[in-house]
């Protein structure tokens, strides 16, 4: 699996926290594109939506459709490496969104490596209130060209669509199909790579592994 450069380093930095802050502070304009890149991944599941490039450019891309979506009476979180706490706070100051323990929150972001385990506990809601499950965005190196492939199917897909995204951790099919297994309730997942493109693979959709690129060049 190629390895994800989740966090953009220089960005630390190059600026203060004040500065990430103003810069996660999305104007209504941008809020607008990167909820509407949002809406068309869900709502067309394997397909790639772009947020606005001046947007990607300034925070990391998986935290985007929670800069977007958040505000004060929604709890976030975001998954970030053990003891840093930076954009954690950056995206909370920005959007006034509480920050709650990860299966309490209804937004989730990641700008590391996402273990299979975290989205096993991220928050399903119930058969009547699914609105209650969690939406996780995280990152990816590339949303094609990935060394698995996996075929796609339900509502918002015409018939079948084949996918191969980039940096996903092993395991990751089998927890989110534990995840969302108990539909209406269950987890909506977005794939952002670092040039703010995204995808969305919907709780409705299924996701059946097809296709092990490596092991069929070495075979």
């Amino acid at each position: 699996m190629t390895a994800v450069e989740t966090v953009p380093r220089p960005a630390y930095d190059a600026f203060g926290t004040a500065e990430l802050v103003s810069a996660a502070k999305l104007p209504p304009a941008q809020a607008q594109g990167v909820f509407r890149a949002v809406l068309d991944a869900l709502a067309r599941p394997g397909t790639v939506t772009r947020v606005p490039a001046a947007v990607a450019a300034e925070v990391p891309s998986a935290l985007l459709p929670v800069l977007a979506l958040a505000d004060l009476g929604t709890g976030i979180r975001v998954l970030e490496e053990d003891g840093a706490g930076l954009w954690s706070d950056v995206v909370s100051v920005a959007t006034n969104a509480p920050v709650v323990p990860l299966e309490q929150a209804r937004l989730v972001a990641a700008v590391r490596p996402v273990a299979p385990e975290e989205i096993l506990r991220l928050a399903r809601g119930a058969a009547d209130t699914p609105e209650d499950g969690a939406v996780l965005c995280l990152p990816v190196s590339a949303l094609e060209g990935g060394p698995r492939t996996w075929r796609l199917s339900g509502p918002g897909v015409p018939g079948e669509r084949e996918v191969a995204p980039d940096g996903l951790p092993d395991g990751f099919v089998e927890a989110r199909a534990e995840a969302v297994g108990g539909f209406p309730a269950g987890v909506d997942l977005m794939l952002a790579a670092p040039d703010g493109s995204l995808m969305g693979l919907p709780r409705s959709t299924t996701v059946t592994f097809i296709a092990d690129v490596v092991s069929e060049e070495e075979n």
